[in-house]
């Protein structure tokens, strides 16, 4: 196979490899679901990981985590078994991904709808911009970093009538 085809295919696979890792990743943080297991987190994220809000709003809210086990244990701690949310669902959109052989940049805009345990529901818009990593043949999130573009309540329907 010749040098340049073998470069195109690297780049597909990893391309993949990093939209399943993202589908993964939401997937863990759908409520409801079946318990996630933070070592489940934990196996999505590179050993020297960060994750952080940025933006104003978004760092004040969820500050920054370094390291897989503070990263999974952050996450994990809006999941069941906390209440923090009775629903909890993520979409993603706009989605751009390069990759350069063992390292890969992608960045989503996410919408995210939630209902918490109070009852009160919200509609969320977020960019991400993640950078990713090749170890050991596994892709892995190096430095994953969320800003909050838009958010809104919504209502129940019926509510107040």
């Amino acid at each position: 196979m010749n040098e340049a085809l073998l470069q195109r295919l690297q780049t597909l696979e990893g391309e993949s490899a990093v939209r399943r890792l993202m589908a993964r990743y939401m997937d863990l943080c759908d409520v409801p679901r079946a318990l996630t297991h933070v070592s489940e987190l934990a196996e999505l994220f590179c050993i020297d990981a960060i994750w952080e809000g940025v933006g104003s709003q978004t760092t004040q809210t969820f500050g920054q985590h370094r390291g897989r086990d503070a990263v999974a244990a952050f996450v994990g701690g809006y999941l069941p078994p906390s209440e923090h949310f009775r629903l909890n669902l993520h979409y993603l959109t706009s989605e751009s991904i390069s990759v350069e052989g063992s390292m890969a940049q992608g960045q989503w805009i996410m919408q995210q709808i939630s209902t918490y345990a109070d009852d009160r529901s919200e509609l969320f818009g977020t960019r991400l911009n993640i950078d990713f990593r090749c170890v050991d043949g596994a892709w892995l999130i190096a430095h994953f970093r969320t800003q909050r573009l838009f958010n809104t309540q919504l209502f129940t329907l019926g509510a107040g009538t």
